[in-house]
């Protein structure tokens, strides 16, 4: 299977996102990977890059006030790092559709000399 030059660049792959090792993937739960976007100060969120030019924290003085890093347009919907945590993949988790359960007869082993 080949992949075009515009799959390779996209963030998401198949509804997960590989940059953090124990990051949940949305895949099967409905919700969508949201692309990054670049905030009113500049700053694009969501890109795993962690830093910009534009970020305060970039350009960090006495005279900057840290409410300037507060509010929605500093998190990303879907790549942020509170999605690690046990009550956002408990949310992640409902939302799965059941996997389905091998069949297992209640009296009889219906795998015995199979294998």
């Amino acid at each position: 299977m080949t992949r075009d030059a515009d799959e390779l660049r996209r963030p998401d792959m198949d509804g997960t996102l590989p940059h953090q090792i124990n990051a949940p993937d949305f895949k099967g739960t409905g919700i969508k990977m949201k692309a990054p976007f670049v905030n009113r100060h500049g700053v694009t969120i969501g890109d795993s890059n962690y830093s910009s030019p534009n970020s305060p924290l970039e350009n960090w003085s006495d005279e900057t006030d840290p409410e300037i890093m507060a509010g929605d347009q500093w998190v990303h919907p879907t790549n942020d790092i509170g999605w690690n945590t046990t009550e956002n993949r408990e949310l992640l988790e409902r939302r799965r559709k059941p996997k389905a359960v091998p069949f297992m007869h209640p009296q009889i082993d219906t795998g015995k000399g199979t294998d």
